[in-house]
């Protein structure tokens, strides 16, 4: 499913700018949004989350690494996990760079591999 640049806003919560950067991460970079499996909702961030639910995140277990849960902000396509950790921080849809620093926070989104 691809979003319509004006519904990106309002898919994201969290996002300041049309390319869903947060006011948290908002370098030229910072351009995904995560789909947080324990309310089937994006945000620009974890910290957004936090910010916006009374309930702790889930993470994605490996088994489920075929779902679409990361928003392209720049194109606005959405990418399996799968997709988006095999992608070199690159978005494979429009070859956007993705910030490659975001694979520091990677454990607060997805079950490690072995798991």
């Amino acid at each position: 499913m691809k979003f319509r640049r004006y519904d990106v806003l309002n898919k994201v919560t969290g996002a300041i700018d049309g390319q869903t950067r947060c006011k948290h991460y908002h370098s030229e970079l910072d351009i995904i949004a995560i789909k947080f499996k324990c309310c089937d909702t994006y945000y620009g961030c974890y910290y957004c989350h936090e910010e916006t639910v009374n309930h702790e995140a889930m993470v994605w277990p490996k088994l489920e690494w075929h779902t679409k849960a990361i928003l392209c902000g720049s194109c606005h396509t959405e990418l399996s996990i799968n997709q988006y950790l095999n992608s070199s921080y690159v978005c494979p849809s429009c070859n956007s760079p993705f910030n490659p620093g975001c694979s520091n926070h990677n454990h607060l989104y997805f079950a490690s591999a072995s798991e």
